[in-house]
């Protein structure tokens, strides 16, 4: 469900906690590395079958709210900040952003890796796969146990 006006710009996502991931139009490769540009909250249930009954229980297990800075690759911004703080140049970053297969002509890749020592993307949480559409990954976020600015633990999951 999203809520898109300028002043919520927040997307609700629920998940089951046997593979925590869904779907979100791909707009801009650009997502991957500075994120969504909307934030999510993200509710992760456990599905019990009773197969007497013929009735399901859903168990909300994890629940976050993750800011919009925060919804970009975490192996991509993980990478990508190393790479700054090694004096990494443009060449270098559009290096890995080709290696990491992101989906843009080269024009845009030099205007996004200058964007990117301009202004550091901050740490990202979500796991984003390349395809027609985002697939987005969320295992990170619900197992997370530290606090983390721009993520707020609202159920935290505890596993058995």
């Amino acid at each position: 469900m999203d809520l898109p006006s300028d002043d919520i710009l927040t997307d609700i996502k629920v998940t089951s906690i046997k593979q925590p991931q869904s779907s979100c139009p791909f707009k801009d490769a650009k997502q991957k590395i500075f994120g969504l540009g909307y934030n999510l909250l993200v509710f992760v249930y456990d599905k019990t079958d009773n197969s007497e009954t013929k009735t399901a229980m859903l168990n909300f297990v994890s629940c976050s709210f993750v800011s919009k800075e925060r919804t970009a690759d975490y192996t991509i911004t993980y990478r990508l900040r190393e790479m700054i703080k090694d004096k990494a140049n443009e060449a270098d970053i559009m290096a890995y952003l080709q290696d990491r297969n992101i989906p843009v002509d080269e024009i845009t890749m030099a205007e996004i890796a200058g964007q990117i020592l301009r202004t550091p993307p901050k740490q990202g949480y979500l796991t984003i796969s390349n395809a027609l559409q985002w697939r987005l990954q969320y295992q990170r976020i619900v197992t997370m146990a530290e606090n983390i600015s721009g993520i707020e633990k609202i159920v935290s999951y505890k596993s058995e």
